[in-house]
């Protein structure tokens, strides 16, 4: 605000001036009548000669009165600009930086504007005086850039970069934390969701956040000491932890599960929100299946799934979170953790699950078939890692060389001895799940043993983050997304989340099914589609009514600049499907207690489609493709669906296609491998990943950023 009194100062400013224009015979807009005519060679070289007078005339009463107030702003300014017309002029207004050009279009003469002054030069006498009158405010002087902060008068921003020692005058932006995986994943795009009840009414503002939303963590406990956790009241948001490791704590000593959890919740408090979490405020049920060094078992998981299926209701419990497996070898019809998996997702439990670090060998070749258990369940929704190189654009995102390939290799065995392979298309989707830095347990065993996962974000146990890699760390993305949907849209069935999620993916070029489902998941895109989504679906509803409130969306998404077409297309078991009536009419498949893929029956390798389950308008494909990156189905047959589903040896069972590491070989640490036969079987821990291009680390300043 402006201060002290300067009523008249314009006016007997500008008075002289025109009073001296007109004794000069200047013709412009200083006059207050039309002079008597002149010959045309006389009014140019006079007014001429009044330009080169009136500017220093100018700038000698601007120095020498108080700065204008807000009524008398605008003409003084406008009167010079209209003065400065030549070329020196324009070569001044290029000081000016482009976004303070837009953004001074858009305000009045006299509102103020913050900008940043960088000078070539200690100011000189007038530019100091300029600087030291009242109304221009300096709030910050950087003395080794040479470089100050100021606020002053949109009127004067263009006469401030007259002066020959300024370099450049650009807007003072306020600073937005980029927080880089809620930003690639379009999370950071729908944030605030704005809505209108009634024609006429005013439009309300909401957050989505994951609010009401429990997600159930199983692995290997959580510190809920760490400031990730809280919610803006300073309140616990961990609302629940068991252990069921008979260890009998509920902290995380091995440090991967804090990482996992505050991946799907994190607040984002730390280095100003830069790591913060998919759904910050949703609540997170801590289940400890994972002990002090990593290691767990299948009963325990169990019991910790059982837990939740009990308690689902008194906690909310929407997600699952399985950042962790066993090798599948038992088909998912026997093996027991896809069958309680199952019956969660019956129960309406969205339950997401890891596809496993083993998509290369030791010498690089892509491996297929390593999917691991309980991602080899049908109906959870398994998630593979892509590679974004820390950056928010997914134009240049990858499919991780260490991220699991399908297809699911566990198996039943007839009578005859006879093995019968489920051969599902896994995973479903991918996330980004390379270098992730999220919230560091304290003191516990991965970095003890890896001093250089600790990302130097802070020296405070309760602030401090670490670097994780794997399908791990891509699964919490899901699981998190997964909760903003259902925020979104309280009444989504599980499979409909899954079939939102795969319909709205980006699919990466140059990768195949196995390796990344239906793509990588796309929140901006699954947000708007969930939104429109009706909320009065029942078992009932019968197949082809309609699904959405509006029409369709448009199926494309723009995120850090980087503009892509959705799917439109599911995986559905063995096969693939694409199609608007996926998203314009209901289908029966999503609805509880059925499998996406269970409309689609199989006859000598063929896919056909079910009418009772699926209606018409859905095209179903017969092998497994390439994609280029537009939309599911669109690229090269990378296999024939007949190879896929028979029985036995798959293209050698082991190394397929073996066609180089992709990226070059790192250290990947922190997926958590169950394995039925031993319960205190010791982790994989690290296995070959993938290198990334130096990431640059938001040092923390101890302040908590409430801004989620």
């Amino acid at each position: 605000m402006f201060t002290g009194d300067r009523t008249g100062m314009v006016d007997g400013a500008e008075k002289d001036v025109r009073q001296r224009a007109q004794e000069r015979g200047v013709d412009r807009k200083f006059r207050s009548r039309p002079f008597q005519r002149r010959s045309q060679v006389k009014k140019i070289k006079r007014s001429l000669a009044a330009i080169w007078f009136i500017l220093p005339l100018l700038f000698s009463i601007y120095s020498s009165a108080p700065l204008v107030n807000r009524a008398q702003a605008q003409s003084f300014p406008s009167a010079l600009i209209d003065l400065w017309q030549t070329d020196s002029t324009r070569e001044r207004r290029k000081k000016v930086t482009p976004e303070l050009v837009e953004r001074l279009r858009r305000l009045r003469s006299a509102e103020r504007v913050p900008v940043i002054l960088q000078l070539n030069d200690k100011p000189g006498g007038q530019l100091n005086s300029l600087l030291n009158r009242s109304g221009i405010n300096i709030r910050r002087y950087m003395q080794s850039l040479g470089t100050y902060s100021i606020e002053l008068p949109v009127s004067f921003v263009e006469y401030l970069s007259s002066f020959d020692e300024v370099l450049n005058v650009s807007l003072d932006q306020e600073i937005i934390p980029f927080g880089h995986i809620s930003k690639t994943t379009g999370a950071d795009a729908v944030r605030e969701q704005k809505s209108t009840s009634l024609p006429g009414l005013l439009q309300t503002t909401s957050y989505l956040d994951g609010t009401g939303i429990s997600i159930a963590v199983l692995d290997s406990g959580i510190d809920t000491s760490h400031k990730s956790f809280l919610n803006k009241n300073n309140g616990l948001r961990v609302t629940a932890s068991r252990d069921f490791t008979g260890e009998g704590r509920t902290d995380d000593p091995y440090g991967h599960g804090t990482h996992v959890a505050s991946t799907a919740a994190g607040n984002g408090r730390v280095s100003n929100g830069e790591y913060i979490g998919i759904a910050p405020n949703a609540e997170i049920i801590n289940l400890r299946v994972l002990n002090s060094h990593g290691a767990g078992s299948v009963s325990a998981l169990l019991a910790a799934l059982d837990w939740v299926l009990q308690n689902r209701a008194a906690y909310r419990i929407r997600v699952v979170n399985m950042s962790l497996g066993a090798p599948s070898v038992s088909s998912y019809k026997d093996d027991p953790v896809c069958r309680a998996v199952r019956k969660l997702v019956d129960a309406g439990i969205v339950v997401v699950a890891a596809a496993g670090n083993n998509g290369k060998n030791s010498t690089g070749d892509k491996l297929y078939g390593q999917i691991h258990s309980p991602g080899n369940e049908p109906s959870a929704i398994t998630v593979g890692a892509v590679n974004t190189f820390g950056t928010d654009s997914r134009s240049d995102d990858v499919v991780a060389s260490y991220s699991s390939r399908g297809p699911t290799r566990s198996y039943s065995t007839d009578v005859e001895g006879v093995k019968h392979f489920d051969n599902l298309i896994k995973p479903d989707v991918a996330a980004p799940g390379n270098k992730l830095i999220y919230a560091q347990a304290a003191r516990n065993l991965l970095v003890t043993q890896n001093p250089l996962l600790d990302a130097g974000v802070s020296n405070v146990d309760s602030r401090k983050m670490m670097y994780l890699n794997g399908t791990s760390m891509a699964t919490p993305v899901v699981a998190g997304a997964a909760a903003l949907l259902l925020q979104v849209n309280p009444n989504l069935t599980p499979n409909m989340i899954k079939a939102i999620l795969m319909y709205t993916a980006q699919p990466l070029a140059g990768y195949n099914m196995l390796e990344q489902g239906a793509g990588e998941i796309n929140l901006e895109g699954a947000v708007r589609l969930a939104k429109l989504v009706r909320t009065d679906l029942t078992a009932s509803t019968p197949l082809g009514a309609p699904l959405l409130t509006t029409a369709p969306p448009a199926p494309q998404t723009t995120i850090a600049g980087h503009t892509f077409t959705w799917s439109q297309g599911l995986i559905l078991n063995q096969n693939y499907a694409i199609g608007i009536d996926f998203i314009a009419k209901y289908q029966k498949v999503y609805g509880t207690g059925l499998l996406l893929g269970d409309g689609t029956r199989i006859t000598n390798g063929v896919i056909l489609g079910d009418s009772t389950r699926l209606s018409m308008g859905v095209i179903l494909g017969d092998n497994i493709m390439t994609s280029n990156g537009v939309i599911l189905g669109d690229g090269a047959v990378f296999l024939q669906g007949s190879m896929l589903l028979g029985d036995g040896v798959i293209l050698g069972d082991g190394v397929i296609l073996g066609d180089g590491v992709i990226l070059g070989d790192g250290v990947i640490l922190g997926d958590s491998i169950l394995r039925s036969d031993a319960a205190t079987q010791a982790m994989s821990a690290t296995t070959g990943g993938d290198a990334i291009a130096t990431t640059n680390v938001e040092a923390d300043d101890g302040v908590d950023y409430l801004g989620y």
